[in-house]
This record gives C-alpha cells, sequence and structure tokens, in this order.
C-alpha cells in the first residue's frame, strides 16, 4: 500500500458509468457530484445528441424528458436533427440539488439555433432533462457574436456575502411578480448597471433614435418595470425555481408568460398611451436566469420561444402550470 494518504475529500473518484461515458470528479464519501463532475453530464449529454445516439448516456430506469414542453423518450426531437455545438456556452450548477443548467448554441441540420438544458443527476445517473430549443438562428448568430457569457455569471461571490437559497428565489420571483399585469408601483431591486439579453438581443440601455418617441429598449431595467409598460403580460405561471447557483448568485428559472390578447393599450406611468400589437392570446415559453448580488438583480439572461397559449411544461400538474405561486 502506498504511503501517501489521502483525505477522502480530495481523492479523485473516477466511475465508469457506460464503456463510453466517464466522469471524473472530486469526490466526498457520498460522492456528491461538484460543479466540474455536473458540467462533464451536460457535455456528454451534448456530445449524445449531436451524434443522435443515446444508448451511450447513463439513465435512470425511470428517465424523464421534455423538449419545449412536450414528454418525449430520450432520443426524439432535437436528437433526430442536431448537428454540431455552437460557439456559446454557459454552465450554472447546483451541487446542492445535483442540477446543472445550460445556455447555449447548437446547430440543428446546420442552422444555428439556442438551448437552454436542466439535467438532474441521481447515484450518477440522468433522472431529468429539460430542454427549450429556441428556432431562432438570428438570435443564436447574436449570441455567437457576443465575446462570451457576461462574466457576472461566472463571478463567485465570497461566502460571507452570499445570499441564501430561499432569498435568491424569493428576489427572483420578485422579477416575474413584477412584470405581470406590470403597473410601475412594485418593489423593483435592479442595480443601475443591470441589463437584459434575449435571445441574444440586448433589451435595456439601448440608445434611442428619436429622444421624443417611447422606446422601452432605451430604458434601464428598473425603468422599464417603473414604466408600467408590461401591462399587456397577463400572467406569468408555472414559475419553477429549478437550480440555484449559491456560489455565484445565480438563479435558473422556467416560467411561461401568457399574452391574453385583450389589452389594446397601455398607458405608462408618465401619462402617454401607448397601442399594444397583441391581439390574439398566445404565450412565451422563457427559461431565464438572474445574476443576484446584494439583493440586486445584475445581469438576466433568457432563452424563449412562442407556444400554443395556456401550454403547460410537463413539470407541474394543471392547477401549479396555470399558477402565478413559486413552484421548486
Amino acid at each position: 500500500m502506498s504511503t501517501h494518504v489521502v483525505s477522502w475529500t480530495k481523492i479523485l473518484v473516477c466511475i465508469v458509468l457506460t464503456s463510453t461515458f466517464l466522469v471524473c470528479t472530486h469526490s466526498t464519501p457520498s460522492q456528491r457530484c461538484d460543479r466540474e463532475c455536473l458540467e462533464t453530464y451536460i457535455d456528454q449529454y451534448l456530445n449524445a445528441v449531436i451524434t443522435h445516439d443515446p444508448g451511450h448516456l447513463p439513465f435512470t430506469a425511470h428517465v424523464k424528458f421534455t423538449e419545449n414542453g412536450q414528454r418525449l423518450e430520450p432520443g426524439d426531437g432535437l436528437w433526430n436533427t442536431a448537428s454540431a455545438r455552437g460557439s456559446y456556452s454557459l454552465y450554472f450548477a447546483d451541487e446542492t440539488a445535483g442540477q446543472i443548467g445550460f445556455f447555449g448554441t447548437i446547430r440543428e441540420s446546420n442552422v444555428p439555433a439556442i438551448i437552454a438544458i436542466r439535467l438532474k443527476i441521481e447515484q450518477a445517473k440522468i433522472s431529468e432533462i429539460e430542454t427549450l430549443v429556441a428556432r431562432d438562428s438570428t438570435g443564436a448568430i447574436r449570441l455567437e457574436a457576443l465575446p462570451g457569457p457576461h462574466p457576472s455569471f461566472l463571478e463567485n461571490i465570497p461566502e460571507s456575502q452570499q445570499t441564501s437559497r430561499d432569498e435568491l428565489i424569493r428576489i427572483a420571483n420578485m422579477y416575474f411578480t413584477g412584470l405581470e399585469q406590470n403597473d410601475g408601483k412594485g418593489d423593483y431591486p435592479f442595480a443601475d448597471r443591470c441589463n437584459r439579453i434575449e435571445n441574444g438581443m440586448q433589451t435595456t440601455n439601448k440608445p434611442g433614435d428619436n429622444p421624443i418617441q417611447f422606446d422601452i429598449t432605451a430604458l434601464t431595467c428598473k425603468q422599464q418595470f417603473e414604466s408600467g409598460f408590461f401591462r399587456f403580460v397577463t400572467r406569468i405561471r408555472d414559475r419553477r425555481f429549478i437550480i440555484v447557483d449559491q456560489p455565484r448568485g445565480v438563479v435558473f428559472a422556467f416560467a411561461f408568460f401568457d399574452h391574453a390578447g385583450n389589452v389594446p393599450a397601455v398607458t405608462l406611468t408618465n401619462g402617454m398611451t401607448i397601442p399594444i400589437s397583441v391581439k390574439e392570446p398566445w404565450t412565451w415559453e422563457i427559461a431565464e436566469i438572474f445574476k443576484i448580488k446584494d439583493g440586486l438583480f445584475q445581469q438576466i439572461e433568457a432563452v424563449c420561444t412562442r407556444s400554443p397559449y395556456g401550454m403547460n411544461s410537463g413539470w407541474s400538474n394543471w392547477g401549479d402550470g396555470l399558477s402565478s405561486r413559486i413552484q421548486h
């Protein structure tokens, strides 16, 4: 036996999951999967998707997979058409819950697209797969034109300054609550430098070409909410705060933004009336991440795609899926 004694908390454990799937991670005796370990599952998952081969992934016996809210078998849906990974990748890990999230770009039949992924890992196997595919080639190209993910999403917060898990979820939910039937009178905890990216497009702090005409994208995050403009978003439901990356202050949520189509115009808090072009019921299915530090939203990024009005996520029952309550 070697004379070198290595602490169990530092030993490098390599678990052979199948003949071609190898995960190496610094592990405790309970073999809790750390950030590096969890990110490896995303990489192996994406490699399997683009090679159309689910057979070498370690699934639990009752693995559940949804794509854009539809329950499918692993190997179906995007698995049939994915052709390559793109150049944009952003990971966020929840070691406590054993879950890993990902925003990135891919190629589907060689056409750029955006994907959000959530994997749950149990006993070194994938038990849940949730994907949102935004088939928005322009948005994917915009993301890939960025220098990379916003640095704040990769920033570790000193342990003494970290926010509790429950408080991070509470603050993240304030975003949805403030946006739903927005009246401009709520509590909107945005940092002054907060910015938002949606499908690669900056939707805040953009210089307006016409200072007289109202331009929602020219406003800061807080100014947008204070304007009352988003009143036409009639319901934000199935708010599932699935991944909390506490060391980085990042919360990953899925939600649906319903537009009932019955708000022809909104009157802003400054008295200006703005016509609204939403004339029929429809819904955004959204995966959204929030960087929260010192109790304030610092940066927001979303992947979204249009879906049928009232659509369910496939992860909540009917009542919860139509509710504005916090789901975990």
